[in-house]
């Protein structure tokens, strides 16, 4: 009797998920939503995806449902964008209705339920960007100081590689050390001391931050938060790392505080307090303690791990690639040469080395993924309606791989970015920072690191490499929200 009532309890919840995924296909063809693999119960389709390259998995279910498709992560519906075409129709073409930030628990959890310029949504998203992007320009994003305040940085970074005697060193915090100095500025004023134990805890903190937003345990969360909440593992560690750096932003908020001059802001985060006060009758205001920990935290961390961790996998790319090395020496050489700084204005005049910047970002793919989006509205594409509040993934590796666009999309090749006169070509599809209103805040000062620092580094050095060039690795250790490179070493040998 007890095994013909499990078999019964069997047939009929078999029966239930029959009818389930029969009336959700019926419900899908009434309503065109786009077409994609079966989702299993409270799976979704989630063992049909490579939890260690997810993004490889998406261009290749593109290829069987098209360049927009559905997928359940676990029982959330997500619909997939691939390909430029697609990509650009929603953020650029109708980038109102994607610029809502789709559903991640992982980044809902750092961000204490959407604060912040990352992780909000509505109103609260357009006043807290439009804040960051108004005060970054008055502390000179885009304009000669910041400039000033970047070639000073280089010119420390470049004194702590010549301290290496051309013996072989890992650049990661290097690297590391020199971005985040320059977001420090303007955030909190200061910079730091390379040697300074404190700085150094941070930034492993972010390395080990950018690192876990990319493992599989990651992904799960984001799939079965409550799950996962309840549960022991390396997550845990990753939410101690944000805790500790959420916690050293509000004791320099804490310290700023103190020390404030409405008159006379020194930083963003003095702006931010200004705000504040401004508002504090309002208690509908979007300018509060919490949210100016995150915001700072999302420009700390984003202008530190982006950069460096481009920089980083640049430079092993070009020690697999010593020819192209070569050719950056002598643009450098010629219209630089030795003896004063690089400066922004040289970029015009460098076609090889900006197509090589460029290509170096295409060919890591740092956010193979991007972040998800969110209609505000039912919308049409391609055929298809995605309903209000889907969250969507816009597949940015299928954008900077996109055969259309890249004549050699797995291969390095700086002529992506070149005409047939040797001039800088830009490309469209080039969408490392994303695309849209939801494009990275701090575009423009994260393309001026990554120029002053390349051609500040490559003035002063030639690269060597401690292993023979054949054993490089170029596929990224980890790869998930991220890719992030192998570790390496090399050498800085002065010119």
């Amino acid at each position: 009797m007890e095994l013909l009532g499990v078999t019964t309890m069997l047939l009929l919840v078999s029966v239930i998920f029959l009818l389930f995924i029969l009336s959700q296909g019926k419900k899908q063809n009434k309503l065109r939503l786009p077409p994609g693999p079966t989702p299993l119960p409270f799976l979704g389709n989630i063992l049909q995806l490579n939890k260690k390259e997810a993004f490889k998995h998406f261009i290749k279910l593109a290829e069987q449902y098209g360049p927009v498709y559905t997928i359940h992560m676990g029982m959330k519906r997500v619909v997939v964008l691939c390909g430029y075409d697609v990509v650009k129709k929603a953020l650029n073409d109708n980038g109102d209705v994607f610029s809502g930030r789709g559903h991640m628990p992982l980044l809902e959890k750092i961000s204490c339920g959407g604060h912040g310029v990352v992780g909000s949504n509505g109103e609260r998203w357009k006043q807290l960007r439009r804040f960051a992007l108004m005060t970054l320009r008055n502390f000179g994003m885009g304009k000669r100081s910041i400039e000033e305040r970047i070639q000073e940085e280089a010119y420390f970074l470049t004194k702590e590689f010549h301290k290496t005697n051309s013996q072989p060193v890992d650049p990661t915090f290097f690297f590391s050390k020199a971005v985040s100095n320059v977001i420090s500025s303007v955030v909190f004023g200061n910079r730091f001391e390379y040697e300074s134990k404190e700085f150094l805890t941070l930034l492993s903190l972010f390395n080990e931050i950018f690192r876990g937003f990319s493992s599989v345990w990651a992904q799960m969360y984001n799939v079965y938060p409550s799950i996962l909440e309840k549960l022991p593992g390396p997550h845990k560690a990753f939410f101690k790392a944000v805790d500790k750096i959420q916690e050293f932003i509000a004791e320099r908020v804490k310290m700023h505080q103190e020390t404030l001059d409405a008159n006379s802001p020194r930083d963003f985060i003095d702006c931010f307090l200004v705000k504040m006060q401004q508002e504090k009758a309002d208690p509908n205001s979007e300018f509060h303690l919490t949210a100016l920990i995150n915001t700072t935290f999302d420009m700390f961390g984003a202008g530190t791990e982006t950069v460096s961790t481009t920089l980083r996998y640049g430079l092993m790319i070009l020690l697999k690639h010593p020819d192209v090395e070569e050719r950056i020496h002598q643009e450098i050489d010629q219209v630089i040469g030795r003896n004063r700084a690089p400066c922004i204005e040289d970029r015009s005049r460098m076609p090889y080395t900006d197509a090589v910047i460029h290509e170096i970002q295409r060919f890591i793919d740092l956010l193979p993924l991007g972040i998800p989006h969110k209609v505000s509205r039912d919308i049409e594409i391609q055929d298809y309606v995605i309903p209000k509040d889907t969250t969507v993934y816009p597949v940015l590796s299928s954008v900077l791989q996109d055969p259309k666009q890249f004549k050699y999309p797995h291969e390095f090749n700086p002529g992506h970015f070149l005409d047939n006169e040797g001039k800088f070509f830009k490309n469209d599809a080039f969408m490392p920072f994303s695309s849209g209103k939801r494009i990275c805040v701090g575009e423009g000062l994260a393309r001026m690191e990554l120029f002053l620092f390349f051609t500040n580094i490559l003035q002063n050095f030639t690269l060597r490499s401690s292993v023979d060039i054949e054993e490089l690795d170029l596929t990224p250790e980890v790869s998930g929200f991220g890719n992030c490179p192998r570790n390496y070493q090399l050498c800085f040998i002065a010119r």
